[in-house]
């Protein structure tokens, strides 16, 4: 693949005032960037790249594609593939293609439940409460779902990630603040782990889309 899009705006031209993306363009840009950012041998495998253009189509907010893909634009995403399979690096790398208004920080799970042993449920209100200037929560890809673990504060059970995800599913419904997420957990996992109701909510929050099952581990 040739590197030539080394910049977003090497991706689409300006078309009637619409951006207007090349999706090729688009690849070489997520491969120039891929390397730059995990090493020379960083690549597309040719099996990702389905899976890599429905995730370009909702950044970009491809209302016509996305319905065909049938991707919901007003949910989050929700990405899930094997173990190694690159989920944590194309959330990395397609940020780029979201407008402000869909901007997203990446956090890991792990990352959220030591906060909370730390600090308590405090550590959790940046991502579950908005501030009075907002009007939605910020966006955020909690990454790696399932590789936390059940974390007391002062004795204190707190499933955090549950609690995270039904937070932000309440303003999901209120306000439409988007949230997106990687696991390689399946659907039943995810029940096991966090129970029905978050399951339930987690329909209604995310669009599935999923790295091919023969994705080998890229690390």
């Amino acid at each position: 693949m040739l590197n030539h899009c080394k910049l977003i705006t090497d991706t689409f031209e300006i078309q009637n005032d619409h951006k207007v993306y090349d999706f090729h363009k688009c690849l070489d840009f997520i491969d120039y960037q891929g390397k730059a950012h995990y090493g020379h041998t960083f690549r597309i495998n040719i099996l990702d790249i389905p899976t890599i253009y429905k995730l370009v189509i909702y950044m970009i907010k491809d209302q016509n594609t996305a319905l065909k893909e049938q991707i919901d634009l007003s949910k989050g995403i929700l990405l899930s593939g094997p173990i190694g399979c690159g989920k944590t690096s194309i959330m990395h790398l397609i940020k780029p293609f979201a407008s402000p208004l869909s901007d997203y920080k990446i956090k890991t799970c792990r990352e959220i439940s030591f906060e909370f042993a730390k600090s308590g449920f405090d550590a959790i209100n940046k991502y579950t409460l908005k501030q009075n200037y907002q009007s939605r929560l910020p966006g955020f890809c909690f990454d790696d779902l399932g590789a936390e673990q059940q974390i007391k504060h002062f004795g204190n059970d707190c499933n955090v990630m549950a609690e995270v995800l039904i937070s932000r599913y309440e303003q999901f419904v209120e306000n439409n603040s988007i949230t997106h997420l990687t696991s390689n957990l399946s659907a039943s996992e995810i029940e096991m782990l966090y129970g029905n109701r978050l399951r339930s909510r987690m329909r209604q929050m995310f669009n599935l889309i999923s790295f091919d099952k023969a994705t080998t581990d890229k690390r």
